[in-house]
């Protein structure tokens, strides 16, 4: 892929083009900073093509939770998107580095996610004065959900079909015998050329 030049605060950050990425982030909408990023996921592909839908939930179960796309289900942490397909997990946590970030509307800017402390927290910020909300592709939409309890009843079956598609920029539906939490996706489109080796 080739690559492109795009200049932030004066400096000039070469960047790498490449194949779509996706970014499962947790934040204020209006934040252009903060804390936590190490609970943020990167999917190297995109998730809804390689999705299960929830009416082939039980030959998922069949298959030993083997996806056609060969991920792996699993039942204390998995997540669904806007159509109700149900994706794999992203990858956690999201490297360090800097990405080229947009939400497929108005505003495409750089996202840096710096190494994590002493603590283990990662910093996140946006150029340009960008929001996560601006970057924040509304369309898709991501809920992950796990178990309020031991007991196996948080489940896809008790997903109500009836909630999808889900409007942009809408909430996931809740579930029944699931804590469920609710991500942005951001959608990459290049990488810094020190970090394109990922």
């Amino acid at each position: 892929m080739g690559q492109t030049v795009y200049a932030t605060d004066g400096d000039q950050t070469k960047f790498q083009r490449i194949s779509t990425q996706y970014i499962a982030a947790l934040g204020a909408p209006g934040a252009i900073f903060g804390n936590g990023a190490e609970l943020w996921g990167l999917w190297p592909l995109d998730p809804g093509p390689r999705g299960v839908r929830l009416s082939s939930f039980e030959q998922l179960e069949e298959a030993g939770g083997i996806a056609p796309a060969r991920w792996t289900f699993d039942h204390r942490d998995w997540w669904l998107e806007e159509h109700g397909l149900i994706m794999e997990q992203p990858k956690f946590p999201i490297p360090p580095g800097k990405y080229l970030v947009t939400g497929d509307r108005e505003v495409t800017t750089v996202l840096t996610i710096h190494p994590a402390d002493k603590d283990g927290n990662r910093r996140w910020e946006l150029d340009d004065q960008a929001t996560l909300y601006d970057v924040t592709h509304l369309a898709c939409r991501s809920g992950r959900y796990t178990p309020m309890t031991g007991d196996g009843s948080c489940s896809p079956a008790n997903v109500q079909k009836t909630a999808f598609p889900v409007t942009p920029g809408g909430a996931m539906p809740a579930v029944e015998g699931c804590k469920k939490q609710d991500y942005a996706v951001l959608i990459v489109i290049a990488v810094a050329v020190e970090d394109a080796s990922r």
